[in-house]
């Protein structure tokens, strides 16, 4: 079986995320969308959340899992996971970052392979963390998270700046 894992925080897990997973999808005969746990980062939404999210999402894809993993990615793949790493690249900037990280997993694990799947351009720009911004001070992010991403955050702010 040829099977890839696609890591990230996903908080939130937004449309260009998505496209990322859906091309996967069409690549690889099952993709994992593996949810990092990750206790040095602040989190807006738990790990049971974001997979959650994710679940949602990708209802429609029936060759894709979501599951989670802490500690090092190398040590996740090697359960039995895969040996394939999907990443998606928005810009040079993340090539340059994601091939340094593509080149630490493979002295960790010389068995894994990053394959990297350039993002659609229509989502070049976003980033889970723009998301967040823009949606915190007011702006319209409607466009570029999943419904179901839009109504968790909408419900997690709002009652915020209600109070």
């Amino acid at each position: 079986m040829n099977r890839a894992v696609y890591p990230g925080s996903f908080d939130p897990f937004t449309n260009g995320h998505l496209d990322v997973t859906e091309r996967g999808a069409t690549i690889f005969d099952e993709l994992i969308v593996a949810v990092l746990i990750n206790s040095e980062k602040r989190a807006m939404f738990s790990v049971e959340e974001r997979q959650m999210m994710v679940r949602e999402a990708v209802v429609h894809l029936p060759n894709v899992k979501v599951m989670s993993f802490e500690g090092l990615l190398v040590d996740f793949m090697r359960q039995g996971r895969s040996r394939v790493i999907l990443r998606g690249l928005r810009a040079l900037s993340d090539f340059e970052y994601e091939f340094q990280i593509a080149q630490m997993n493979k002295q960790l694990a010389p068995e894994t392979e990053t394959f990297f799947l350039v993002t659609d351009a229509r989502y070049s720009y976003l980033s889970s963390r723009g998301v967040k911004e823009v949606f915190q001070f007011g702006g319209s992010i409607q466009e570029f998270v999943p419904p179901g991403v839009f109504r968790r955050m909408r419900e997690r702010i709002l009652p915020k700046k209600m109070a």
